[in-house]
């Protein structure tokens, strides 16, 4: 089974299908190093994804960004409906120089706190404050929380891969099976 969603706007347009677990992964964006760091994340979390996205990138990546997060978010809460999970992942990932500590809490209260600065204010043509604000908007529509901090960044590249995959390991974890739910309260939120 699979979740199949799309976001039109004046701005951007999205179309999308997730599946967990999965490892097939095809992403048509118009942005390279924010389709790199997306492969990495689906790669590392072993969720299947094909994306086809446009968007108003002459301005800049800031509207595909943060729709990317809002409509992949919005697809992983679908996809996680009634299912037991570990709920709770971590991991401290490196990439060369840089190292990035994450945690996740698939908790029904999504927000992505962070802690971490880049050496350069972009990769390529990629604003690199957008990498929080995808998370940001991803958190609040999957009502996932993550932790993200950069450690150490030996150039901007690195710090951001280190981020995308250790998030993608963290949420592998969180993402496992349980017999039954993870919360004494018996309900997440």
């Amino acid at each position: 089974m699979s979740t199949e969603l799309s976001r039109e706007s004046t701005e951007t347009s999205i179309s999308l299908q997730l599946s967990i677990p999965g490892k097939e992964r095809h992403l048509d964006i118009p942005c390279g190093f924010l389709c790199h760091m997306l492969d990495l994340f689906f790669f590392h979390s072993g969720i299947s994804v094909k994306i086809t996205a446009s968007g108003d990138i002459e301005v800049d990546a800031h509207h595909l960004t943060e729709d990317l997060g809002i409509l992949i978010g919005r697809a992983l809460l679908k996809e996680l409906e009634s299912r037991p999970l570990a709920r709770y992942g971590w991991c401290a990932m490196p990439m060369d120089g840089s190292l990035a500590l994450v945690a996740v809490d698939i908790s029904g209260r999504g927000q992505f706190v962070w802690d971490g600065c880049f050496l350069s204010s972009s990769c390529g043509t990629f604003d690199l404050e957008l990498i929080p604000e995808f998370w940001r908007a991803f958190c609040r529509e999957s009502h996932i929380t993550i932790h993200g901090r950069l450690l150490a960044v030996d150039n901007s590249h690195h710090g951001a891969e280190a981020l995308f995959k250790g998030i993608g390991r963290a949420m592998k974890q969180a993402l496992a099976s349980e017999e039954e739910l993870q919360s004494t309260k018996g309900v997440l939120t």
